[in-house]
């Protein structure tokens, strides 16, 4: 298996991903483009198998139809993005183990906070947690926003639950290139955060769609503000005196709406 992440060079920043399996077949994330889709598949020599939305928002679905016509392809998705989702043909539910190819294992986690209908997958060779899928739920340095129908305390509760517990080494690929800008949020407001400095010396100005750049949940701990809920500087750059974590990450929610 080999996961190529493809930056699609639109003003939302997205993320397109094809996890390239030995049979020859290929499972796309998220697709944005249905032409640049099935170029990367030809350039690959690929055949799609399934498309995989990790959610129901237009720039994560928008290449499905054009995909579904000309490959044929199944469409997997939330059980609650049905009618919303085009080509939908699977509901996948929470805790799901989908054999990818042998000793290769994506598990389905149920996702909710940025809406309802989101999906994030846990791949794991030979058992052992190597990376993760989040859409728009996690970014590198930073969480989604709740916007459009989800909810900033139901986000939190995701994040604590199912990310912050995560092996270090697990790579995250998210739905969107914003670490640039999530590390200067972590730096507004805990600006003695030398690991976050650092990392934003080596992103500034890349162009993603070049040199691709991941974090790990390990980096997460250092660099994003949402790992790093007791932090007492971020706790009084937030003028925050007492709360509990579950306040300090919609306080950082709220503060990063507006930022």
């Amino acid at each position: 298996m080999k996961i190529h992440q493809y930056y699609t060079y639109n003003d939302l920043r997205n993320f397109t991903y094809v996890i390239e399996l030995a049979s020859g077949e290929a499972i796309v994330l998220d697709p944005w483009d249905a032409d640049e889709t099935s170029g990367y598949l030809a350039d690959l020599g690929l055949t799609l198998r399934t498309i995989i939305n990790t959610h129901e928002h237009g720039d994560h679905t928008r290449g499905n139809a054009a995909l579904v016509a000309e490959h044929q392809c199944q469409v997997w998705a939330h059980e609650n993005g049905q009618d919303k989702i085009p080509g939908m043909t699977r509901a996948l539910t929470a805790g799901e183990d989908i054999e990818l190819e042998s000793g290769v294992r994506m598990t389905v986690l149920d996702t909710p906070g940025h809406t309802f209908a989101h999906l994030c997958f846990l791949v794991t060779i030979d058992g052992n947690p190597q990376a993760v899928f989040t859409g728009d739920t996690l970014f590198n340095a930073g969480v989604g926003n709740c916007h459009n129908g989800g909810s900033p305390e139901v986000l939190y509760e995701t994040i604590r639950a199912q990310f912050h517990p995560l092996e270090d080494g697990v790579v995250v690929y998210p739905g969107h290139d914003y670490l640039e800008n999530n590390l200067q949020f972590t730096l507004h407001l805990e600006p003695s955060n030398e690991v976050a400095q650092q990392w934003l010396s080596r992103v500034e100005g890349n162009d993603p769609g070049k040199v691709s750049i991941t974090t790990t949940i390990g980096d997460e701990r250092s660099i994003n503000t949402f790992f790093r809920l007791s932090n007492e500087e971020i706790r009084r750059s937030l003028a925050l005196t007492q709360t509990d974590d579950a306040g300090t990450f919609l306080a950082l929610r709220h503060r990063r709406n507006s930022w």
